[in-house]
């Protein structure tokens, strides 16, 4: 039997499914966007034109981020 991991997954489908599974993965990551959203103007037209609002964040949340980008192996950011 093959497990199934959350990097196997295939890409959302929707925004607000790309939203809901950013929101998780970054929520285990200890971090959090309060103003993460589907864009509104975006959105109104249709998924596959919609735009993930990632919003703004302080300093902290912004190197907690990074943080878990590069331990992630992200690269040089």
């Amino acid at each position: 039997m093959t497990e199934t991991t959350k990097s196997d997954r295939p890409p959302a489908r929707t925004a607000p499914e790309a939203v809901e599974r950013l929101r998780a993965a970054l929520h285990e990551a200890g971090i959090v966007l309060p103003s993460l959203r589907v864009d509104p103007v975006t959105g109104a037209h249709g998924d596959p034109y919609a735009l993930v609002d990632l919003g703004r964040c302080n300093l902290g949340v912004a190197s907690r981020l990074a943080a878990a980008l590069e331990a992630r192996g992200g690269g040089d950011v």
